[in-house]
């Protein structure tokens, strides 16, 4: 009996799952998640307190505009049309909160 649960973990141990094979990200999965940490960053920088800060996250959705660029990597267009959305947003803030800024000082 332990011979033929030998094998089976065996057969098991050997056969790794057909995500563990094909360890690539889909197209859909790169897209959503460049998409949502543009968002979590646009989120951050809303709460954003310093300049610094803000300049940080806005840095961040710019580089996940960038990566949005690259040609062959499977990114949707309409994925490029949300960064695109999210860092014309962004821009908009990061500015708005500079000039408050140096209206207040």
């Amino acid at each position: 009996m332990t011979t033929i649960n030998s094998r089976r973990h065996a057969a098991s141990v050997a056969q790794p799952s057909e995500r563990e094979r094909h360890p690539l990200l889909s197209d859909n999965d790169i897209n959503t998640i460049l998409v949502n940490g543009a968002q979590i960053s646009l989120s951050k920088l809303k709460r954003a307190r310093s300049f610094d800060a803000r300049l940080y996250y806005y840095a961040e959705i710019g580089v996940y505009l960038e990566v949005s660029l690259s040609r062959g990597a499977g990114i949707l267009d309409a994925t490029r049309e949300q960064l695109e959305a999210i860092h014309r947003e962004a821009t908009h803030l990061h500015m708005d909160a500079n000039k408050n800024l140096n209206e207040v000082s």
